[in-house]
């Protein structure tokens, strides 16, 4: 992944050191997810100014706190942020206190704004919010971490999950106006506000993961 605007050994470091780590984390929040959560968070840099590698740093380390319990992710992932020492080479003990709390400050679910611009960048970029990647994903966290569940029983979770984060009513914030998402965020909550739609949505999802996981891996014969 390569922005001429990003210091080169940094984006080295971060692909060497740092994004390999996002392997262990399953489809919904894995290698797939924090590149595009870069991707996101520099063309927000870019549109506001802000510097590109901090945007780029914190995007790379912001889910890294999934190796522990998912409800204080954000929290650990802001501390090992703080404690790698390595990032000292790139960015100053100011910067450094920015970039943990922009990460602590980047769940969707967190009771206060963002704390700086680049929480809000993060926070933005993270939210991915094209339908097929809401949808996908959460079908997928489901089965990743549910897979004793029932069809009806997954789709009874997508569907609470769909209403109390994305819906009119849910807790998801946009903090950058005018940004691509909020086009993204009226379409799916259209498709909520249909639930025969929203249950298409996610048959077509469910099939399509639970068909990938049923192909052998011919790598990896029995």
């Amino acid at each position: 992944m390569i922005d001429q605007n990003v210091s080169l050994d940094l984006m080295q470091f971060v692909e060497t050191n740092i994004l390999p780590k996002y392997n262990d984390f399953g489809k919904s929040h894995g290698l797939a997810h924090v590149q595009s959560v870069i991707k996101n968070s520099l063309e927000l840099a870019r549109k506001i100014g802000a510097d590109p590698n901090m945007a780029y740093a914190i995007a790379a380390y912001h889910d890294i706190g999934m190796s522990g319990p998912r409800a204080i992710h954000h929290i650990t992932g802001g501390k090992i942020m703080a404690s790698d020492l390595r990032l000292k080479r790139w960015f100053s003990d100011d910067q450094l206190r920015v970039m943990r709390e922009a990460i602590e400050d980047h769940r969707a679910s967190a009771a206060h704004a963002p704390r700086s611009i680049y929480g809000k960048i993060v926070a933005e970029a993270d939210r991915e919010l094209s339908p097929e990647s809401v949808f996908r994903r959460t079908v997928q966290f489901g089965l990743e971490h549910y897979p004793e569940k029932s069809r009806e029983e997954h789709w009874e979770r997508f569907s609470e999950h769909m209403q109390n984060k994305y819906s009119t009513n849910g807790y998801i914030t946009l903090w950058i106006p005018n940004s691509p998402n909020e086009k993204s965020l009226k379409l799916i909550r259209d498709i909520i506000a249909q639930p025969q739609l929203l249950r298409q949505e996610f048959e077509k999802y469910y099939d399509e993961e639970t068909a990938k996981a049923s192909i052998p891996n011919d790598n990896n014969p029995t």
